[in-house]
């Protein structure tokens, strides 16, 4: 019974771990584990009764949260514009513009992912919708199949990295930070991995370009009359947009000086981003709207596609993510503006109707219940594994790994992407981040670089082989039996599922080689977040002991003197600390004006009392 006492938390954990291989939902493991141990521990002496009295505290506070509103919020707008067809105009779009290029179809996966991401934040809804309307277009020209499937899947995982994705706000939420700082640290990384992606694909266009054939000509729909593609007034309308673009970024500062009435040296660079990005895609959106609405015959039918189907998803992002890096809005705000702009949209395109609605609202009251269902149940098991030491007995346990913090963040992650072939970002948010936030947290370790860091980590959990949630979705839409083509009218041989495996693999070499660069790089998450300002409070101190030497009036303990002779100049009333003449009240006390207390003296005692220690 000793033993049992002695080590209660890890046995706890074991008994958690037991619950899970049994097969029992996550939330109802972490539920039931932390009530049994709950009332065992009450009866073996462990911790008090008083213990499960806080639950009902604990499980209100989950309720008043409202930065978890944000999760509802961003999964109804993500599956809004996955309904109202906008991932395929997307990829029909996008398609069209890198076609002529090899390993162009699978280049617009991977922008589209990333677009996807930035509107959605769901790996679910993007991976499925490229799944459908992708990997039939890639199977038809001959790509290659593992690589098809590796990279409409890992693609669609971007969700969870690129802001607004939904694991961080819960990161956040469990670390104890702010969702804005995880987004703006998030989003450097986010996009940095989009381009190792496609710097995989153009690796394969150049050693292997039987795997990533180019569109042949007839496949090409958006040309001109003459037979022109339409590229150059496309490139003229991006250099003007990026010229305005550059432009804007550069000048931040001048534009906050004017804006402000006061001189600004220094702009972030998330706002310098975001606000450059609003400034191209508007100057395009105007030429663009210009060129249709005169008929001036400016631009080619693909450029004014290209303008007109990547406008809303980007508009929906400024307005999104814009605002909560602005500090106009935060996250929950930022959310509830996303959606209904999604709504907006849709309804606007004439692709959403109210049983799309009604499928949307179904399928996000789902999530939103899963989501809140597995927060009940790791709160109650947290709250009873904390009355039990349980994170003492995890800090030792951490604290004691050789290498400091670079072997506490290699221990974690290693163990982080072993759990991610069994258990899912929601578990293992739930269930390990706030075990290791604390100690992380001890070590001198950023937490929002930790989490971050843990999140990228996380991405492997839906792209590993045979467990991975992304691969699972894409093999529930990728073609099991032979099928004839509809354009090329061809009999198309099935994707199997080893296949799947096969091209999943190098993008999880790729994530983990990202998890590296983060763990060398600190700098490319925390250079993105606010500055903290540090305040030394000697020298606050000592500038106001200055200032009260500099200031004659106050401060001095001699008292009038009552002989002052008769003929002295009256004091200049414009002057607040001239001293009365003889005879006359004083309007202060002859300390200064403050009682029986004398600031100088006060502050030069803190002072000499601060140097002492």
């Amino acid at each position: 019974m000793e033993f049992i006492t002695t080590n209660y938390a890890p046995i706890m954990f074991a008994g958690l771990i037991a619950f899970l291989l049994l097969g029992f939902p996550v939330a109802f493991s972490l539920g039931a584990a932390g009530l049994a141990f709950g009332f065992l521990g009450i009866e073996l002496g462990v911790f008090p009764s008083s213990v499960m009295a806080w639950l009902p505290q604990r499980l209100i506070g989950i309720m008043a949260n409202d930065t978890l509103l944000a999760v509802p919020f961003f999964t109804l707008m993500g599956l809004i514009m996955e309904r109202s067809g906008m991932a395929e105009d997307l990829l029909d779009t996008v398609g069209q513009v890198f076609g002529p290029l090899r390993g162009g179809l699978a280049l617009a996966v991977i922008f589209v992912g990333a677009l996807l991401a930035a509107t959605t934040g769901v790996v679910a809804a993007s991976v499925i919708s490229m799944g459908l309307i992708s990997l039939p277009i890639m199977l038809r020209y001959g790509y290659d199949r593992p690589l098809s499937a590796g990279v409409i899947a890992a693609s669609g995982t971007l969700a969870q990295i690129i802001p607004p994705s939904l694991v961080l706000i819960l990161m956040a939420d469990q670390l104890g930070k702010s969702v804005g700082d995880m987004y703006k640290g998030a989003f450097i990384p986010g996009f940095m991995l989009m381009g190792m992606y496609v710097l995989w694909v153009v690796i394969l266009a150049i050693f292997k370009p039987q795997a990533v054939p180019a569109l042949p000509p007839e496949a090409r729909i958006y040309r001109e009359e003459n037979g022109n593609a339409g590229y150059t007034s496309l490139a003229v309308v991006m250099l003007v947009s990026t010229g305005v673009a550059i432009f804007l970024a550069s000048h931040m500062a001048d534009v906050h000086t004017w804006w402000q009435g006061k001189e600004v040296l220094d702009v972030p660079t998330d706002e310098k981003v975001v606000t450059a990005m609003c400034g191209g895609t508007f100057i395009a959106f105007v030429i663009a709207s210009l060129n249709k609405v005169f008929k001036l015959g400016l631009l080619s039918k693909l450029a004014e596609r290209v303008t007109f189907v990547l406008i809303p998803p980007l508009l929906l992002i400024f307005l999104v993510l814009g605002t909560i890096f602005l500090g106009i809005a935060t996250p929950t705000e930022g959310g509830a503006m996303g959606a209904m702009a999604a709504l907006v949209m849709g309804f606007a395109r004439k692709r959403l109707n109210m049983k799309l609605l009604k499928q949307a609202l179904a399928s996000t009251t789902k999530l939103a219940s899963f989501v809140m269902f597995i927060m009940i149940g790791a709160t109650t098991f947290s709250l009873v594994f904390q009355a039990a030491d349980g994170p003492k007995w995890v800090e030792h346990l951490l604290t004691g790994l050789p290498g400091g913090q670079i072997g506490f963040l290699i221990v974690v992650n290693l163990m982080i992407f072993f759990l991610a072939f069994f258990l899912d970002y929601f578990e293992l948010s739930f269930i390990v981040v706030p075990l290791l936030g604390p100690v992380a947290d001890k070590m001198g370790i950023d937490l929002i670089w930790f989490g971050v860091l843990l999140a990228v980590n996380m991405q492997t959990s839906f792209m590993h082989p045979p467990f991975g949630f992304a691969l699972f979705f894409l093999r529930s839409v990728a073609p099991d039996k032979p099928y004839v083509d509809r354009i090329t009218h061809k009999v198309i041989q099935p994707v199997t599922t080893m296949q799947i495996y096969k091209g999943a693999i190098p993008f999880v070499l790729i994530q983990l080689i990202m998890v590296g660069v983060l763990i060398a790089f600190p700098g490319i998450v925390t250079g993105a977040l606010d500055k903290v300002e540090k305040v030394d409070m000697n020298a606050v101190g000592t500038e106001m002991l200055q200032q009260l030497d500099n200031n004659e009036g106050y401060g001095s303990d001699e008292p009038t003197p009552a002989s002052e002779p008769a003929e002295s100049p009256a004091p200049d009333a414009s002057d607040p600390t001239a001293e009365p003449a003889a005879g006359e009240p004083s309007a202060a006390p002859a300390d200064g004006g403050y009682g029986s207390d004398d600031p100088m003296k006060a502050l030069q005692d803190a002072a000499g009392a601060s140097q002492a220690k």
